[in-house]
């Protein structure tokens, strides 16, 4: 069974996944959200890759250099020995511009014998929809799908690009390498190049989690979980992406496959809260660049997802030819939720703004600019917080007055209320504080349900959901509440199944859900420790730490049987949570606060 054993390499404009046999299985050009040029990942025959075969007596081990995105696959037999460093270009080339071209190097570093390999290059542009012309002009290989000339892949390299093209065994005696790029170089390509982006690219990886705090425990999955985060954003506009994949399927054989390239503000705001948590204001002044671009002054409705650049239809469409991950299809590009009415999208956004308030506030007049959008969305809250919802999990074809839904709407008008003390605007303060009174009277008297001595999914059923985990992280409730301290335990009850959580049980408009959802059981984590119960807390964390992939990423879902990784990869949401669940255990390291890094 095909396994979601990959690494990422990314520069903040696309991002490749790359196997843990060392090929190149998904890749987009020139931007996240572009046609796929390699897509094997979801149809081994068709999608295409680029991958480096070798005998089977070499043994093939892969892991990241310490604190970058730089990923290394080390292929060894007796006597023979070679590394492929792959990553992708980005580094600073003045005070704010970096050079992030869509390209891939793989450097392949030379170690000692005389390891021998053949080099399988099958790109497959556009989805691998159209057949492929492949150009070899004796620079480079220049492959593009026949219906379009114009959006091309290059392969540039060292050996002979006839006996690549023709799968010859090549003999390694020194460093080479392999660049794919979506452009035509116009400047000379040979190793030199290569080992320059290799060191520019590093240091700035160095550099940047430079910048990330330290702490007691756990660090080195906190430092990786940042560095994928950071891979998750969108340079050009500061949105925050799911995942870098589509249709990888929550479930082997269903039909929960959805394209996640999108920036939905509760995930983002949610990234965008850990990245500030742990030392990176910037990328949290270029989300709300984000915010400010795509909610305009003027009081209306707002989405709960975007396009990377701000776009805001994402028509969703089925790709019939494509196999799908084993076999599960359909394969989506695009996301119908995107018109989706989900009340609890206001409260993530507003909790972020509240922290750009106390933590990084601009310019003045962009702090008046936010404060317009606090009062768009704190209007938006008022008027629709008594209105039923999609709810947290999308759930199609059904809207109902989810109480998380509820309580997120508490939250923003909460966290409005508190910027408006910040600015001092008192009469906002006293509406939005008399609002939030009566949203939190509400939620109590309709969520609790006495026969179910724990809070519901929504006031009008008696189902259990993980999202009620989280009333106490966002101040709802305090964790010594016995309402609250009930709803753990009813909860974990409910949905903790073979040491994961389900999200919830109740049927949908795809049937009951059948895999774990990974941020969940993060989410149980961080409600035994505040209830109290931090030795279980820690016991629960241990054990699901192990279930990431080789190089420590996690995606969406996991098996509950055979603890195998399930749905889009890697998962903004699950990392965050995993970063904040390892808070919960761990001390930050000090440092000097006067010795910039």
């Amino acid at each position: 069974m095909k396994t979601l054993d990959y690494g990422i390499i990314g520069n903040c404009r696309t991002a490749a996944l790359i196997s843990a046999k060392g090929s190149i299985d998904w890749c987009c050009f020139p931007d996240f959200d572009s046609p796929s040029v390699f897509a094997r990942i979801l149809d081994e025959e068709k999608g295409g890759c680029c991958k480096l075969i070798v005998s089977d007596d070499y043994s093939i081990s892969q892991q990241y250099l310490d604190n970058t995105n730089i990923l290394s696959t080390l292929y060894k037999r007796e006597g023979d020995c070679f590394e492929v460093l792959d990553f992708m270009p980005r580094y600073k080339t003045s005070d704010h511009d970096y050079y992030m071209a869509p390209e891939i190097y793989r450097y392949i570093r030379y170690i000692h014998g005389a390891p021998k390999f053949r080099i399988l290059y099958q790109p497959a542009p556009n989805y691998a929809r159209d057949p492929v012309i492949h150009d070899n002009t004796g620079k480079y290989i220049k492959s593009y799908a026949k219906t379009d000339e114009n959006k091309a892949i290059y392969l540039y390299s060292r050996f002979p690009l006839t006996a690549i093209q023709q799968g010859e065994e090549f003999t390694l005696t020194q460093n080479e390498y392999i660049l794919l790029s979506a452009h035509q170089k116009l400047i000379p390509v040979n190793f030199e190049l290569t080992y320059l982006e290799f060191e520019r690219t590093k240091v700035y990886w160095l550099n940047w989690n430079n910048r990330s705090k330290n702490y007691t425990l756990y660090n080195d999955l906190i430092t990786r979980s940042m560095l994928t985060l950071k891979l998750l954003s969108f340079q050009y506009t500061g949105a925050v992406l799911a995942a870098v994949t589509t249709s990888i399927p929550e479930t082997i054989g269903e039909v929960r496959n959805w394209d996640y390239r999108f920036c939905w503000l509760r995930d983002a705001s949610m990234s965008i809260e850990t990245l500030l948590e742990t030392g990176h204001k910037e990328g949290a002044k270029r989300f709300i660049g984000f915010i400010r671009r795509i909610i305009k002054s003027e009081y209306g409705d707002f989405q709960i997802m975007y396009g990377i650049r701000g776009e805001k239809i994402l028509t969703e469409v089925i790709l019939p030819d494509l196999t799908g991950f084993e076999n599960s299809r359909p394969v989506r590009i695009g996301n119908g939720a995107y018109n989706q009415k989900q009340n609890d999208s206001y409260g993530y956004l507003m909790d972020v703004i509240y922290k750009y308030y106390r933590f990084c506030p601009g310019t003045q007049d962009e702090v008046e600019e936010v404060w317009a959008i606090v009062k768009i969305i704190a209007y938006t809250v008022m008027q629709d917080w008594r209105k039923p919802d999609e709810g947290i999990w999308e759930i199609r074809n059904r809207k109902e007055h989810f109480v998380f839904s509820k309580v997120m709407c508490w939250v923003a008008l909460n966290r409005a209320y508190e910027i408006a003390k910040i600015l001092n605007e008192k009469k906002y303060a006293e509406r939005w504080e008399k609002e939030a009174a009566l949203i939190h009277q509400d939620v109590m008297e309709k969520g609790w349900k006495e026969e179910l001595q724990s809070f519901s999914q929504a006031y009008d059923n008696l189902e259990f959901d993980s999202s009620l985990l989280l009333m106490e992280k966002y101040g709802f409730i305090s964790a010594q509440d016995i309402h609250y301290q009930k709803t753990v335990k009813a909860v974990q009850r409910a949905l903790y199944h073979k040491g994961l959580m389900y999200r919830y049980t109740a049927h949908d408009d795809f049937g009951k859900p059948s895999s774990a959802f990974t941020i969940c059981t993060f989410w149980l984590i961080r409600a035994l420790y505040v209830i109290g119960e931090k030795e279980e807390a820690q016991k629960i964390f241990n054990r699901v730490i192990t279930y990431s992939n080789s190089v420590g990423l996690f995606s969406e879902d996991l098996n509950f049987d055979t603890k195998t990784l399930l749905g889009n990869i890697p998962q903004a949401y699950s990392h965050l949570s995993l970063i904040n669940s390892a808070l919960l255990f761990s001390q930050e390291i000090p440092a000097s606060k006067f010795l910039m890094p």
